[in-house]
């Protein structure tokens, strides 16, 4: 698997303010993040799989309302995660 609880509390601790803070939305981002690259790998290989493809776009979606909100909350953690996970904006 992909994605152990290991790996989540790396990302909570690195973006979150520690490993059991999974409600940050820096964390979350990361976490979506990482997971969207996996599945577009995963899409690479495999065209024709349009579950994850709309698993993909909802995952998506899902970091861009995470993104505006910490946008709209706190410009200056908004700029941070942007330059930190080397997003596209």
């Amino acid at each position: 698997m992909y994605l152990t609880s290991e790996t989540k509390k790396e990302f909570f601790e690195k973006f979150g303010k520690n490993a059991e803070d999974t409600g940050t939305a820096e964390g979350q981002i990361a976490l979506f993040s990482f997971r969207i690259s996996h599945l577009t790998e995963h899409l690479k290989k495999n065209k024709k799989d349009y579950s994850t493809q709309r698993a993909l776009v909802r995952l998506v979606g899902k970091r861009r309302n995470l993104l505006d909100y910490l946008k709209d909350k706190d410009i200056e953690r908004y700029r941070a995660i942007i330059k930190e996970l080397k997003l596209r904006r």
